[in-house]
């Protein structure tokens, strides 16, 4: 028995927005990602003197959180042709931030932002699970539009690089110490941080079409999954990250086969890029030697609790470009990981259905499915 039916109202993508280091727009990012065009930097927002590595993808001149994330939606909602005048127009928003002292402000701001622009009733929801928050909120929009709960929900996310979250992951030795991020190469150190701030705006497919909003894409499946494994070492065969796809492609009524892109999560880091491999390998079998791979996080830097957001607007943007981006900050092969990473350029490609996954501290694990329109 399939435990995760396709669902009867197909949820759909009508609007994004992002502003994140390669630059304001979805279009400034899909040039960025698709050509490698790693938005690496100095960091000189604050004092790193001490701190083995001194790099990140930051904005150059970051606004307050809260209106960062404000841009963002509104750029999502333009974008979906959304009327804050029309009667149903206010959806409900899931907003995923970094959890500090400052959570509850920066979402009083933007619950105030949401209701004075676009008539949305505030923040219906707060996620704080660390680098799969924004993922996690997705497939609760997908599932409330899909249930028929809500017309549209608006899902917005933010991370600014800050002195304290920095000096964390340095201190934990989990950023790359050569100051470049290279998922799955040879030679990999660790992540770098990088700032965003994006929003997609998801739709049932007949109120999308009624309204004639524009469809980007559609949200086919999602899967979540818990390793209990370590509270921040993956579970190195990679087992729970399958069963997050595994759940994602059960949802769509898919094979495996059917898949022909994956944004990995790609972190730079020698066990979780090993692991996710090995995810892959397991549930893809013969087929992963042809399925296209590579992580975005090499341009723009890994925005922890917006991290999944961002990347969501990317394959988006790269199924519409029909180019899959360059697996950038490459030095060579690693022998244990096997995948066939989009190498050298972008490659030309128009796959169906394209995965991108998230995992975070504690052994969470995300898979959203996106369908092409």
């Amino acid at each position: 028995m399939n435990r995760h039916a396709p669902p009867a109202v197909r949820p759909v993508v009508t609007g994004v927005g992002v502003l994140s280091a390669a630059g304001d727009g979805p279009a400034a990012l899909t040039e960025a990602v698709v050509h490698g065009k790693a938005a690496f930097a100095a960091v000189t927002r604050f004092d790193v003197s001490a701190r083995r590595t001194v790099r990140a993808a930051l904005l150059p001149e970051p606004p307050p959180l809260a209106d960062a994330v404000l841009a963002a939606v509104g750029q999502a909602c333009r974008r979906a042709g959304l009327d804050p005048a029309a009667p149903d127009a206010g959806p409900p928003v899931l907003l995923a931030l970094h959890s500090d002292l400052r959570t509850r402000a920066t979402v009083a701001a933007v619950a105030a932002g949401v209701a004075a622009g676009w008539g949305a009733p505030g923040v219906t929801r707060t996620y704080t699970g660390a680098c799969v928050a924004a993922a996690t909120a997705v497939a609760d929009a997908a599932a409330l539009v899909a249930a028929g709960r809500h017309p549209r929900v608006l899902v917005a996310a933010g991370h600014l690089v800050e002195p304290g979250v920095h000096a964390a992951f340095d201190a934990g030795r989990a950023l790359a110490r050569d100051g470049e991020l290279r998922p799955f190469s040879a030679g990999r150190t660790g992540t770098l941080l990088g700032d965003a701030a994006a929003a997609v705006l998801v739709e049932a497919e007949p109120e999308a079409r009624r309204r004639g909003a524009p469809v980007l894409a559609r949200l086919a499946g999602w899967g979540r999954s818990g390793d209990a494994h370590h509270v921040c070492r993956p579970e190195p065969e990679g087992e729970g990250v399958a069963r997050a796809v595994l759940a994602a492609l059960e949802r769509a009524g898919i094979e495996p086969d059917e898949v022909g892109y994956v944004n990995a999560n790609g972190t730079g880091s020698p066990m979780s890029d090993l692991a996710e491999a090995k995810a892959l390998h397991r549930v893809f079998g013969a087929h992963t030697a042809r399925l296209p791979v590579s992580s975005s996080k090499a341009v723009h830097g890994h925005a922890l609790e917006a991290s999944a957001l961002l990347e969501l607007v990317v394959t988006i943007g790269a199924l519409a470009e029909g180019l899959l981006p360059v697996n950038a900050g490459w030095l060579g092969p690693d022998p244990d990981i096997g995948l066939d990473l989009v190498l050298d350029g972008p490659r030309a490609a128009r796959p169906r259905y394209a995965l991108t996954l998230n995992s975070a501290f504690g052994g969470a694990n995300t898979a959203l499915l996106v369908a092409a329109r």
